[in-house]
């Protein structure tokens, strides 16, 4: 639990937007696991596995509450072990503003796909995994999802 439930949390906080809920839902996950540690099999790796109930479990949370899936958060950037000055603070907080503005825009199921392949660095077989998906779905999605942020981005240096 100690080695996972941060990247745990921060993929079922930037979909369902809410630290609440989230943390919730990443203690929902861990009893899910602990109770069906028996039926874990070893010839995948235990991530795709833990990322699989943390999806389906966050997935059926957003279905009963028919919530919208949100974009990625703040706390998304990895700092350095230096402190970083005010002016880095903010150049931090703009650039990650501007991240979730473009990632709103982008249709659930490519932002999804775009967080697991970059914030949790999942190979596209693994994210088929979780998502219970071919692998060629995930690749069209990011495909896709690439395309879209190119695009969103393209109309935001416009203006």
């Amino acid at each position: 639990m100690e080695r996972y439930k941060r990247q745990v949390f921060s993929l079922i906080y930037r979909l369902v937007q809410n630290p609440s809920d989230a943390e919730d839902l990443a203690q929902e996950v861990f009893i899910k696991v602990f109770r069906n540690l028996s039926s874990y099999d070893p010839q995948y790796a235990f991530h795709t596995w833990l990322f699989k109930i943390t999806h389906n479990t966050t997935i059926d949370f957003l279905r009963k509450n028919k919530t919208r899936l949100v974009s990625i958060d703040e706390n998304s950037i990895e700092l350095e072990d230096s402190e970083p000055s005010p002016e880095e603070h903010v150049e931090i907080a703009l650039r990650s503003e501007l991240v979730d503005k473009v990632l709103a825009a982008v249709p659930a199921p490519y932002r999804e796909v775009l967080m697991l392949r970059y914030q949790q660095e999942m190979p596209c077989a693994e994210i088929a995994v979780i998502l219970g998906i071919p692998e060629s779905t995930v690749k069209v999605r990011l495909f896709r999802a690439r395309g879209i942020l190119k695009q969103k981005l393209k109309g935001m240096d416009s203006r």
